[in-house]
């Protein structure tokens, strides 16, 4: 039987596919460039991707589990329907999908409205599958580290609600084990949805605090202005894609992201670990530095 992982360059996809060669699964990745796939020898890298049609249908050929990650593309939602209508002609009736806390919410926010079309089809398409809600990565913040070392400010816009930031090795190795879960099941089970959360809610406050006493020395948190949060992403990103990030941190500002009432705890439970803290990724990236 054989995985396939989909977005397998990606931080999260990347991971996957390295757990699962470790647990000797047969693994099968789909990449647009295999020239810089880097995977261990076991897996079997597939050129193609969700606009190719033909190349979907060769990699999915022989799957039995599939793990659907699309990216944040102005078509994504059209992408990962593709894929699902392809995966359905390939007859693979386990799935787990990456999609995201809240989509249910973020009615406005484009890559979250796509997300949550991607639910809704899973289910009028009769799927078994495990849809992953995956609250704010911890390791967006990489991209703000200069930021906070240099110039003492905490600038994503995380306001006063709270997110509950979630590590992405954690992201990953719950993927894995659900992958295993599913593709071991005697039969495709049920569809459930799993919130992916971190182990304390933050605010933006609460996330400078954290960096001043990793650091030692004051740094202040000063991203309420969404409008200038989409100014700085547009530098060096697509403008309707900071546009989307705006809209995404006007919702962190209004609402957060926040878990439900025993989601850290079935989440530890599944890992058998505590969940990785903001702390630990702060006290790392400094170290680092």
């Amino acid at each position: 039987m054989t995985i396939l992982v989909t977005g397998a360059t990606g931080n999260v996809g990347r991971q996957i596919v390295e757990h699962l060669v470790k647990r000797g699964v047969d693994v099968r990745a789909l990449v647009r460039e295999p020239s810089k796939a880097q995977f261990p020898a076991e897996v079997s890298v597939v050129k193609g991707d969700f606009l190719n049609v033909d190349s979907l249908r060769n990699a999915m050929s022989g799957v039995s589990t599939l793990f659907l990650l699309s990216a944040v593309v102005p078509d994504e939602f059209t992408q990962a329907l593709i894929a699902l209508n392809v995966a359905r002609s390939a007859g693979i009736e386990r799935i787990v999908y990456l999609s995201v806390i809240h989509a249910d919410v973020y009615v406005n926010v484009p890559h979250f409205a796509g997300k949550f079309g991607v639910e809704r089809m899973i289910e009028q398409m009769g799927f078994n599958a495990t849809i992953l809600r995956p609250a704010y990565f911890i390791q967006n913040d990489l991209m703000v580290k200069d930021v906070i070392t240099g110039y003492g400010a905490y600038p994503m816009p995380i306001g006063a609600k709270g997110l509950a930031m979630i590590d992405i090795r954690d992201i990953a190795e719950i993927a894995t084990l659900e992958l295993l879960r599913r593709e071991q099941a005697a039969e495709p089970l049920a569809l459930e949805r799993i919130n992916l959360v971190g182990p304390q809610t933050l605010t933006g406050t609460d996330i400078a605090a954290i960096w001043s006493a990793v650091l030692a020395r004051p740094i202040a948190y000063g991203g309420d202005n969404t409008e200038g949060f989409e100014q700085n992403l547009k530098q060096f990103m697509p403008a309707w894609m900071a546009y989307d990030m705006r809209l995404m941190g006007e919702r962190f500002l209004t609402d957060g992201m926040l878990p439900e009432a025993g989601d850290v705890e079935r989440l530890t439970a599944l890992l058998g670990r505590p969940l990785r803290s903001y702390r630990a990724f702060a006290l790392e990236t400094a170290a680092s530095a």
